[in-house]
């Protein structure tokens, strides 16, 4: 454990910091699990919706340093990929 203040708050940061990476990380799991579910239901303007949805939340992701960019990179392409049925 800290013993110093500034260790102390360091400490508290890095929590808030790892819930908020989590959180990015989750709602890209989900967005993508509803991507899925929109290819396999063919419902292509909640395709569309989806798709855009997803990858503005990676885009965030990375900006807010939550995601690696070739990790984005990768779930971008996959969403593509399942978007455009191949």
């Amino acid at each position: 454990m800290a013993n110093i203040q500034q260790q102390k708050k360091r400490v508290r940061i890095a929590e808030r910091q790892r819930g908020e990476n989590l959180r990015y990380r989750s709602t890209v799991k989900t967005l993508t699990r509803r991507l899925e579910a929109a290819v396999s239901a063919d419902d292509q303007d909640k395709l569309a919706a989806e798709q855009l949805e997803l990858v503005r939340t990676v885009d965030k992701a990375v900006s807010r340093g939550a995601m690696h960019k070739n990790t984005a990179a990768r779930k971008k392409s996959r969403a593509a990929r399942l978007a455009s049925g191949s």
